[in-house]
């Protein structure tokens, strides 16, 4: 009886303004406000409005065996409360029905674990407070960046309070095994991993409207079809994708909403099949092995690591720098700095610096605001040098 968990990454950054040398000491403004707004009116009218409203139907459709888990990052909230609440009005509907799950996280979803303790708790801890506030929810389930996880992670996080932890479920980690199990962290206490099914997610938020894929057209029931298929091989099929994967990932061209909305329908037909979310899937079922996650695991790109934010001097030089004013920052006291500080560590202006080709390359282009990836560390550091100026 396998059940399917559903889980959205909701996620857009501030980006920053092609802040130029002449713009040093003269101009305190990093942010690019009407890129930024002009970027996410084109999601919220493509995605989060129409997806929204149809998981809305669903779940009354269905009676509330449909259910979702979303992460939802506080930098985006903040966005989404300025200038378009009638999004965020959409993700209250849907908690109100108690068919979804909000997971923790950092607020600016940033790779501050790899850099501060201290910093990375504070943001987790902001997240839960701007969740608690707008849902009145605590999330029980946390999700790192990116899907960030490795062994002391899940210790780390289960600390916290947190029952569970997201993560990839890579082939190079899993071995011989299926990420259609719980499992358990090597020295990770008794926090429990939920691992995405990276083949089933890709198929819908990659490879749908892809008319070369063997697979194609992708039909709802062609689906369910492959997760029945699982039964005796799993009890969890783990779907981890993009919100955006519908609509703006996958135009509504593409037939991705009608695939949406017929998807709880033929997998719900099976009475053995059900959908759970993250903290009902880690109450319904026990780790089936302990498995080692010695170094960082991520959903990025086909190597699965920090290559997509870490892989060259220039990524590494930004964040090394940007996390090096922390106690220079918090000394201040300055909200605004502190805020705008936070606001820089976000792991979008790193990835916006990737210098891969191919077909990673078109994923790290596609909501980049930059030219090219130096165009992005040269503004980078010369904010980072107009806040340094500040500081003095």
């Amino acid at each position: 009886m396998p059940s399917v968990c559903l889980y959205l990454q909701t996620h857009q950054p501030f980006r920053l303004k092609n802040f130029s040398v002449f713009d040093i000491g003269q101009n305190q403004e990093y942010f690019d406000t009407s890129a930024n707004k002009s970027y996410l009116e084109r999601i919220v009218r493509k995605s989060y409005l129409p997806t929204n409203k149809l998981l809305l139907q669903l779940i009354r459709q269905h009676r509330g065996k449909f259910k979702v888990a979303f992460g939802l990052s506080g930098v985006l909230l903040e966005q989404l409360e300025e200038s378009f609440p009638e999004v965020i009005e959409g993700f209250q509907k849907l908690t109100a029905t108690g068919c979804c799950e909000i997971l923790g996280e950092t607020y600016h979803h940033s790779l501050a674990y790899l850099y501060s303790a201290e910093e990375f708790k504070a943001q987790v801890a902001l997240h839960n407070r701007k969740i608690k506030k707008l849902f009145n929810l605590q999330p029980k389930v946390f999700r790192n960046t990116e899907l960030m996880l490795n062994n002391q992670m899940a210790k780390q996080v289960g600390e916290m309070g947190y029952k569970g932890i997201l993560g990839e479920g890579a082939d190079y980690i899993l071995g011989w095994r299926s990420p259609n199990f719980v499992y358990q962290a090597k020295d990770g206490g008794q926090t429990k991993l939920l691992l995405r099914n990276y083949k089933l997610s890709d198929n819908i938020s990659f490879r749908f409207s892809c008319r070369d894929w063997a697979d194609w057209p992708l039909t709802a029931e062609k689906f369910a079809a492959w997760i029945r298929g699982s039964e005796g091989n799993g009890e969890i099929i783990n779907l981890f994708m993009d919100y955006e994967t519908f609509g703006e990932h996958q135009w509504a061209e593409t037939g991705i909403f009608e695939f949406l909305k017929n998807l709880p329908n033929e997998i719900l037909k099976y009475p053995e099949n059900n959908f759970q979310n993250p903290a009902e899937v880690i109450k319904l079922y026990k780790p089936k092995a302990e498995l080692d996650f010695p170094n960082i695991v991520t959903w990025a790109d086909t190597e699965r690591d920090l290559s997509a934010w870490l892989g060259n001097k220039m990524q590494k030089t930004a964040i090394e720098n940007i996390y090096s004013l922390e106690s220079k920052i918090k000394k201040t006291k300055n909200k605004k700095l502190l805020d705008t500080w936070r606001k820089l560590q976000t792991s979008d202006h790193f990835y916006y610096m990737c210098v891969k080709w191919f077909a990673d390359g078109d994923v790290h282009k596609y909501f980049s605001p930059y030219e090219s990836p130096y165009d992005g560390y040269i503004a980078y550091m010369n904010i980072f040098n107009d806040l340094k100026l500040q500081l003095h």
